[in-house]
């Protein structure tokens, strides 16, 4: 007796897998408290295993309904929405965030007060007085700060920081709707964007402002495939003022933006020091960067490259390592290829993290809105093997020191390691094309 097998269309099966994900994040959410414990990373690995599956249901199919791709943004409203309403951890990111938008809004140097100084203690409010590393001032550009600066001055509060980086979120699927609609790919793939659980857990649930340079920075992406050169530029200079990892990227932008361009990038991105500067920093010709220096020399977390070489070299030199092979990166890839690709946008910037001192998992907030081809399938991986070192969090929970096992170190960049290897032998391995003889 033959028993009739059931075939699942391709539609049905996103569905699911959408119903699946919701689920995951869903119990992850209720465990956002105990960040690295147990439930939390069980869950989120769910999700993020469900995500890779996702993905490949979207490299196999060349197109799907609009209704597929509406479902599965209502579905990641969702779980953004269950994240939104936590609560994030004490000593997150955002309450720093907080704390500088309110020094800047009372008359106050963020560069030069340091939280934990006792004349600064009665500027302090129930959500900033517990901020992370409060012996150091801000280490956050001024693009960054401005921003902060804005936010807390329609609220001042963590929610409504977060509440602005999910905005933030929201347009960058907008803008990836644009950008397939026009380049006439499937608009499914705004869902490898929308579906990553990083988003979830670090924009919606920690708020982190690496999304509102990943916004700037695909704007001005899109803005120069549409040779909108000036935006395209000013756009640039706004992404690397929130952070300064997209510098990397500035070979792409050889000879596809004009000098008068460039110049007026630059000078916005200077424009927005202004505000900052003081008679101590004029005096010295230095511009404002508070603890950045201190970031770069002693700060270590999930660098595998940098923690290789930082007994044979100083930390400067290194992370000008880490710049020169996201720079080296991206001419390679602006010397291959006439045409923009995203991918050319997320290898320079990937390749730097990975020789960069921290990369902390919010740091890879940069990369998703440019991953949509098989190249770029192992940073696809990593956004989700490096899902693991949030067991650090709960391990500090239990007294133990913030040093990331090795093992995790292991399960994080072997799979990515494999995926690039697979990926450079199927290049390798592919036919070359035979030049048509000429008569």
């Amino acid at each position: 007796m033959k028993v009739a097998s059931v075939k699942i269309s391709p539609e049905w099966r996103v569905y699911i897998l959408g119903g699946m994900l919701c689920v995951a994040l869903t119990i992850c959410s209720r465990n956002f408290g105990d960040m690295g414990g147990p439930y939390f990373l069980a869950s989120l690995m769910l999700a993020g295993m469900v995500y890779l599956i996702a993905i490949r249901e979207f490299f196999a199919a060349s197109i799907f309904s609009r209704r597929v791709v509406v479902i599965g943004l209502v579905l990641a409203a969702v779980w953004h929405i269950e994240f939104l309403r936590l609560p994030s951890g004490a000593d997150d990111d955002v309450h720093r965030y907080v704390w500088d938008g309110r020094l800047q809004r009372l008359g106050y140097n963020p560069y030069l007060v340091v939280p934990s100084d006792p004349a600064a203690q009665g500027l302090h409010t129930p959500e900033t007085r517990n901020l992370n590393h409060p012996e150091l001032p801000s280490p956050y550009p001024p693009g960054a700060e401005l921003f902060f600066r804005a936010v807390t001055a329609v609220h001042e509060s963590v929610f409504t920081l977060k509440v602005a980086f999910v905005v933030c979120d929201l347009a960058i699927v907008l803008v990836l709707l644009d950008i397939l609609s026009r380049s006439g790919q499937g608009l499914h793939w705004v869902l490898a964007y929308a579906w990553n659980p990083l988003l979830a857990t670090e924009v919606a649930g920690s708020g982190h402002v690496d999304i509102v340079g990943a916004l700037l920075l695909l704007v001005s992406a899109a803005a120069l495939v549409r040779r909108w050169r000036m935006t395209a530029a000013v756009a640039l200079g706004l992404a690397i003022a929130v952070k300064f990892l997209p510098v990397v990227l500035l070979p792409l932008y050889w000879k596809r933006v004009r000098i008068r361009d460039a110049a007026l990038a630059a000078a916005v991105f200077g424009l927005l020091y202004v505000p900052f500067l003081n008679r101590s920093f004029l005096s010295h010709g230095r511009i404002p960067i508070g603890s950045l220096g201190t970031y770069v020399h002693s700060f270590r977390f999930n660098g595998p490259v940098f923690a290789a070489l930082d007994r044979v070299a100083p930390p400067q030199l290194l992370v000008g390592l880490a710049v020169l092979v996201g720079f080296l990166t991206a001419i390679s890839l602006r010397r291959k290829s006439v045409a923009l690709s995203p991918d050319a946008f997320a290898w320079p910037m990937a390749a730097s993290l990975l020789c960069a001192p921290v990369v902390y998992p919010w740091y890879l907030l940069w990369l998703p809105p440019f991953v949509r081809s098989a190249s770029t399938v192992p940073i696809i991986i990593w956004t989700v093997s490096i899902i693991p070192t949030y067991y650090v969090w709960h391990l500090r929970t239990l007294g133990r020191p913030w040093v990331l096992p090795g093992w995790i170190m292991v399960l994080e960049y072997g799979p990515v390691a494999i995926a690039a290897a697979i990926v450079g032998f199927r290049r390798f391995k592919r036919p070359r094309a035979i030049p048509s003889p000429t008569e």
